[in-house]
Parts: C-alpha cells; structure tokens; sequence
C-alpha cells in the first residue's frame, strides 16, 4: 500500500491526517504543494481540486481528510 499526502504547511487538515496516519504507524509520503510547484500540479492532474490536502492511497483518491472514506480504504487493505 503507497500512501501520498499533498498538503501545505499552514492547512490544519493537512496536519490532522498526518497525525492520523502517523498515530497508526502506517508510512506515508508528504509532498508540500506551497513548495512544490510540480506535485502541485499533479495533485490537480490526479484530483481536479486546488484544496488540499489531497490523500492517495495506492489508486485511490481522497480530497480533505475524510476520516471514515479513509477508514473503509484501509479495511480493504
């Protein structure tokens, strides 16, 4: 399971998913879009939304931290 997390340092959901994902010791990646103008890009390419955070968990795609969304993609892992 590949997980990215297309945030912004001053997004207060950005940093609740992190933590979510960090408190359950599953790996995650952390592409900073106010930083990176390419992975900003892809998050809009893969999303079609400029809001982040945007969560990918292998193929699929997860805009704001959708705790329950997330949840059920988990399960099926």
């Amino acid at each position: 399971m590949k997980i990215s997390i297309y945030s912004t340092l001053s997004c207060p959901w950005c940093t609740l998913a992190k933590n979510y994902f960090k408190g359950k010791n599953i790996p995650f990646e952390d592409f900073n879009v106010g930083l990176d103008q390419a992975k900003a890009k892809e998050m809009i390419d893969l999303s079609g939304q400029m809001g982040v955070p945007v969560i990918k968990i292998d193929d699929e795609i997860i805009v704001g931290f959708d705790k329950a969304r997330i949840e059920k993609i988990l399960e099926k892992k």
